[in-house]
């Protein structure tokens, strides 16, 4: 009976579906500690949970809902294959489905690299894909290492995934040397800006061109062009087209993990494309399955080896998935939702910095598109000579709170999980958008309320 009651009213459900997740699952989940949500229904930007209540998600499905939740073209895509009595499951299989899917995935690559690509698919999950992306330039080289970046989260950056630390280690002892990322509040070379990302790319030449750094040419370099997980922070353009001639001029395969930013997140379709970079592998997932598990990775041809692809096959083959990514990726082509998103980005951001401006807990606020990062900083804890406030992390925490209690669904990230990250749907509307920005604006406001009030000391007696 608790099926059919109606999500408007509250439900006793809501609290026992809650209290056997906690019993039931490890205590190492993570959205589900921050969001004690049942959703029953969802429709764009809005979920409805069991308790009735309505939120805005910023969330987005940990950024693999370009559309939102049941836009209709992926409904309609799903119910199709489902109507069609096609094989909802074919590993490596050619089906009009996957023919599909990678036809219109090639339409939305640059021309260049589309022109002389492989596709692999990996599955389910992004890791999968940046586990193969490791193990082709591996096998294209004859180099175990790999260059990735500090602050890079996905997959095997950080070697924390299943998949991950065997394809960067295995056997054969590979390993991973993390490099200075580019970024100007807390650059690591303390000066930001231009400067900082041109010591970044000097100390990259460095490593490779000095006998006696103890780096030896790695099989690759990943790298995301907004860096998700690691705080919203987007790679210049000028020092990413640096990073390309010197793995260009060293013969070193430059793998594009776009993951997080891919299918118009960032206001291009691909964020490579605001600099022009062409890599030579590029990691696809979340957005691509238009809401279903889908990863795979596309690559230069001259990369592909001779030998059947290894590794997790018996997921890679999923034709809902592939559907619903052929119509998300349809969509957002042919309705210019990557140029919306970088027009609709920019007016957020700017409101953002406006709102910053009034709050110096508030240290900065970045992103590209609709990948958006607000970092929180504790201004009366900083150091005589720090260069800037340390995060803030019990305040971000507390902003969370907040907008949650305000039917805003957000999500930290970034150092300490000090950065707030907004990930709305590329069919977000100008109201919407005033409206998330508005409950946000009134959460920020409670949680510093909240903090000086607790933080104010006692009157003498």
């Amino acid at each position: 009976m608790a099926l059919t009651q109606p999500a408007s009213a509250p439900s006793a459900g809501h609290e026992g579906i809650l209290r056997r997740q906690s019993l039931r699952e490890p205590s190492a989940r993570t959205y589900a500690r921050s969001l004690p949500i049942v959703p029953v229904r969802a429709r764009g930007l809005t979920i409805e949970g069991a308790d009735g209540r309505r939120y805005l998600d910023c969330l987005s499905g940990a950024g693999a809902l370009a559309l939102g939740h049941n836009h209709p073209v992926v409904l309609e895509a799903v119910r199709k294959v489902i109507d069609s009595g096609a094989p909802l499951h074919a590993p490596d299989l050619a089906t009009p489905v996957k023919d599909a899917f990678t036809t219109e995935l090639y339409a939305t690559l640059p021309r260049e690299f589309a022109d002389d690509a492989r596709i692999r698919f990996c599955g389910p999950a992004g890791a999968d894909a940046v586990a193969a992306a490791i193990e082709l330039v591996r096998a294209a080289t004859g180099r175990d290492g790999l260059f990735a970046f500090t602050g890079a989260f996905t997959g095997a950056h950080r070697g924390t995934t299943a998949g991950a630390p065997e394809a960067l280690g295995g056997a054969t002892g590979g390993r991973i040397t993390r490099l200075p990322f580019p970024q100007s509040y807390r650059c690591p070379f303390g000066v930001g800006g231009e400067r900082g990302a041109e010591l970044g790319a000097r100390w990259t030449e460095s490593l490779l061109d000095d006998p006696g750094s103890g780096v030896p040419a790695p099989a690759g370099m990943i790298v995301e062009p907004v860096q998700g997980e690691g705080g919203v922070f987007p790679a210049p353009d000028l020092w990413m087209r640096r990073i390309r001639k010197i793995t260009e001029a060293r013969s070193i395969p430059l793998v594009a993990d776009e993951v997080w930013t891919g299918v118009g997140r960032t206001g291009a379709f691909w964020a490579v494309e605001h600099s022009g970079v062409v890599p030579d592998v590029m990691v696809l997932s979340k957005a691509i399955g238009g809401s279903l598990p889908l990863a795979v990775i596309v690559y230069r041809s001259a990369l592909d080896g001779r030998r059947p692809d290894t590794g997790p096959g018996a997921c890679r083959g999923n034709q809902l998935a592939m559907a619903a990514g052929a119509a998300t990726l349809a969509f957002v082509r042919e309705n210019g939702l990557a140029a919306r998103a970088a027009a609709l980005g920019d007016r957020m951001l700017g409101r953002l910095r406006e709102l910053a401006a009034a709050h110096p807990r508030v240290g900065e606020v970045r992103g590209r598109g609709l990948m958006i990062g607000v970092e929180l900083v504790d201004p009366d804890a900083t150091a005589a000579d720090a260069p800037t406030p340390p995060p803030a992390p019990e305040l971000a925490l507390a902003v969370r709170q907040e907008c949650l209690e305000r039917g805003l669904i957000i999500e930290l990230g970034g150092r300490h999980s000090a950065v707030v990250r907004l990930l709305p749907p590329l069919t977000l509307t100008d109201e919407q958008a005033v409206a998330v920005l508005d409950r946000f604006a009134d959460a920020l406001e409670a949680a510093e309320r909240t903090q000086r009030t607790t933080r104010r000391p006692e009157a003498p007696r």
